[in-house]
């Protein structure tokens, strides 16, 4: 029952920490400059708008009356509270309002082309990520010591070491390029070919395959350190605890104390990091989803803050927002899975 009333509380949390997060980004956004009031007033002029950039009437200058038009339209005449209540309520939190740059589209428009393409990239680093740092941190404890413990970290580190941007260049040369000492194997960027609709099932599911190798291995290199080392450090440490000793002094194996008892402990620090399978669409999207040219979340949120699209921005802000305090709601879940004897409450 206490169990359950922590839960309650974490969730009714999330109401006022989303309120609070989306307030403070909506009013610094009302005073960064160049806004949508001011592009449109550049367009005006002719600047930034090409050749056939339109002109204001008295030769550039935009007149205050023109101004107040332009703020009226995109609704900053409005006063700050009653602009956010519109944003929340009225428009469901930024997903019904036209986008700046689309303005024949609605941001959840925009978001709903954007997120399955993110979801398959997030869900596949992801779970690759604990699929193979998990038991490859779990063999670099039983082997503290040895020649594969050491090789392993080094390279580990390396690639820990070697930003994500410089990772996925160095990859797109090596495999992607077009000069002859290289393997070009593999598609430069994008979600899939050209000629993907015209190929059977079993093609479409390798060029689509083709397409996501590279980024997915971007996707798992910037967390295979922290989740390796972590993993090898919680379970030498259990290993060394005194109830593992125990079992092995009544006559257990080290294989059974190992694998009953001290690795269902050593998986309670990983399970942190379960939460963020809610919000692998968003984390560490934009850089790769650059790199590689491909039409996902990331990229969407930084093309609206690049261009001042606020509503498409404050929408994925808000989504972003929902899933990463619902992850860390599902990350304490995961710990009471793991060990039921975990209590969330203060101790009297």
């Amino acid at each position: 029952m206490q169990r359950f009333d922590y839960f309650i509380r974490r969730l009714l949390l999330v109401i006022p920490t989303f309120l609070g997060v989306t307030l403070v980004v909506f009013a610094l956004i009302q005073f960064v400059p160049g806004g949508p009031v001011e592009q449109a007033m550049l367009q005006m002029r002719g600047i930034g708008s090409g050749e056939g950039g339109a002109i204001a009437a008295d030769g550039g200058a935009i007149s205050p009356e023109m101004r107040r038009q332009l703020e009226a339209h995109y609704g900053f005449d409005q006063p700050f509270f009653k602009r956010y209540f519109t944003w929340l309520v009225t428009h469901r939190m930024g997903l019904t309002m036209p986008s700046y740059r689309f303005p024949d589209r609605t941001a959840w428009q925009l978001i709903r082309r954007r997120f399955p393409v993110s979801l398959i990239f997030g869900l596949t680093g992801f779970l690759l990520s604990y699929l193979v740092c998990i038991p490859l941190g779990i063999a670099k404890a039983l082997r503290h010591g040895s020649r594969f413990d050491i090789a392993s970290s080094i390279i580990v580190f390396t690639g820990y070491a070697i930003p994500v941007v410089a990772f996925g260049m160095l990859l797109k040369v090596l495999f992607a390029g077009t000069v002859d000492r290289y393997w070009d194997i593999l598609p430069l960027g994008g979600l899939q070919s050209e000629h993907y609709y015209t190929l059977s099932a079993f093609g479409r599911i390798v060029d689509r395959a083709r397409h996501m190798l590279l980024p997915v291995l971007c996707y798992v290199i910037g967390n295979f350190a922290v989740l390796t080392l972590l993993m090898k450090n919680s379970l030498f440490d259990q290993i060394s605890a005194d109830y593992v000793r125990t079992v092995l002094a009544k006559g257990g194996s080290f294989k059974r104390a190992v694998w009953r008892h001290a690795l269902r402990n050593a998986l309670i620090p990983i399970a942190t990091g379960f939460g963020g399978i809610l919000t692998v669409m968003f984390a560490g999207a934009v850089i790769i989803e650059q790199i590689f040219e491909i039409p996902g979340m990331g990229r969407l949120s930084l093309e609206s803050i690049v261009t001042r699209d606020y509503p498409v921005f404050m929408a994925t802000l808000a989504l972003t927002a929902i899933l990463g305090m619902l992850g860390n709601i599902l990350s304490d879940l995961a710990y009471l899975l793991i060990d039921p004897r975990i209590t969330f409450m203060k101790s009297q």
